[in-house]
């Protein structure tokens, strides 16, 4: 985000970040029509697209050598093996962007981190992380889902117990109750007086 012209503009990264069946997908598709100007990156993962995932919207879907090969080209703001090895995860830096939606893991890692192929501030003073209202929402939504084998809905939920222990690293905890509050609570903190 930002209020100058667009061939000079440099914007602001903010780190979305939370566990799986948290909302985020969700949260973001809202963002977009709240608040049109905001930029987002696009997730790198290594699973399978979701019903209804439309490559280079939702994420880019690669393959693990891809993955493999955008770790080591230094391609990736951020990225985590997550779920036990499950997946791979990551944030391209190649393009400017103005909100990153990524996972805990990653978030945490990443937080000093700064590409060359994006040089900017790192995300310190910007991380965000979506809670749902208890772990047995959290378990009913994961579950709800139903795109997922009994053993990665385990996987998951052993992951997000973790990143939800961790949510206290983060700058400031949303928790997504009801996603048009959580929704404008985010929207005060990117564009309100008090946006950091």
């Amino acid at each position: 985000m930002s209020d100058s012209a667009p061939e000079t503009r440099r914007g602001r990264l903010v780190v979305l970040a939370g566990p799986s069946a948290v909302g985020k997908s969700t949260v973001v598709r809202v963002l977009r029509t709240l608040v049109p100007d905001l930029l987002f990156s696009v997730s790198a993962t290594t699973r399978d697209p979701r019903p209804g995932e439309v490559e280079g919207h939702d994420y880019y879907f690669v393959t693990r050598d891809t993955f493999d090969r955008m770790i080591e080209g230094g391609d990736l703001l951020e990225w985590a093996d997550i779920h036990g090895g499950l997946q791979r995860s990551g944030t391209p830096g190649g393009s400017r962007r103005g909100s990153a939606r990524v996972r805990s893991a990653g978030a945490r890692r990443g937080r000093p981190r700064r590409s060359p192929r994006c040089p900017r501030r790192d995300a310190r003073g910007h991380t965000r992380v979506l809670a749902p209202p208890s772990w047995e929402v959290l378990v009913e939504r994961l579950t709800g889902r139903g795109t997922e084998s009994e053993d990665v809905v385990a996987r998951r939920l052993e992951t997000a117990r973790t990143e939800l222990a961790a949510k206290d690293e983060f700058d400031i905890v949303i928790v997504n109750d009801d996603v048009d509050r959580a929704c404008a609570e985010l929207v005060s903190l990117l564009v309100g007086p008090h946006a950091t």
